[in-house]
């Protein structure tokens, strides 16, 4: 990476990490679905997923984003106060 000028060096640096971040939430995608699938789905798949599973789902998805956000939160909080 030497050789480039400080200006590619950048650009390069902001697509790895935009690529990075790609892949953390297609991570996350796919984590959660698996999760949620194993926990939700006792049956056998159909055309359409029962009441109490659709429930689950819904249920499994808002508790895996919020947890999400809590932890995301909570690093940020402490990342700032370790820049202090």
């Amino acid at each position: 990476m030497d050789r480039f000028d400080e200006a590619t060096q950048k650009e390069l640096a902001s697509f790895v990490e935009t690529q990075n971040a790609q892949a953390r939430v297609n991570q996350s995608i796919h984590t959660l679905t698996s999760m949620c699938w194993d926990k939700c789905i006792t049956g056998t798949p159909s055309t359409r997923f029962s009441r109490g599973e659709e429930s689950c789902l819904a249920n499994c998805v808002d508790r895996f984003l919020d947890t999400s956000l809590f932890m995301v939160k909570k690093i940020e909080e402490q990342r700032t106060q370790l820049g202090q």
